[in-house]
């Protein structure tokens, strides 16, 4: 079966199998920044912008792209660049394997909110694990980037 879709503002043809994941298919096709954790969709490492809505890329089937505009963190590299920055300045990146599930799910967030709060930006966080920290660091580099707006 071939797919059509646009990932990262590049139109680019697939062929897959009517069971693999859309996971999988960004993974084999070296977007590198869309990981694997849980395979359940409960901790976020796989998070991608599809038709500009944030989904785990683990619960979406190959065949679901067709048509579809997909972003991933190694599109959207100047848009999240605050927030990136802040990461690593306040040590919010440990291991990094669910850092850009964060990105992605933060700047989701401060997209629509200019100035939250502390418990919104810690509401804002659910649905995103990290086995690393306390995620205090996180909350800070978010926090940090918002008052850089």
């Amino acid at each position: 079966m071939q797919i059509t879709c646009t990932i990262n503002n590049e139109t680019k043809k697939f062929n897959i199998t009517p069971t693999q994941r859309a996971l999988d298919l960004l993974r084999e096709n070296g977007f590198t920044s869309v990981k694997e954790g849980c395979g359940g969709g409960e901790c976020g490492a796989c998070s991608i912008f599809f038709n500009d809505k944030l989904v785990n890329s683990c619960l979406l089937l190959a065949f679901e792209l067709d048509g579809a505009t997909v972003f991933t963190l190694e599109g959207l590299q100047k848009e999240t660049k605050t927030l990136q920055e802040n990461f690593a300045k306040t040590g919010a990146i440990q291991c990094g394997f669910c850092t850009s599930g964060f990105i992605l799910r933060s700047y989701d967030y401060l997209k629509t909110t200019q100035t939250p709060t502390l418990q919104e930006i810690e509401d804002a966080l659910d649905g995103n694990l990290c086995r690393c920290t306390g995620y205090k660091k996180i909350i800070e580099a978010i926090t940090r980037s918002t008052e850089c707006k």
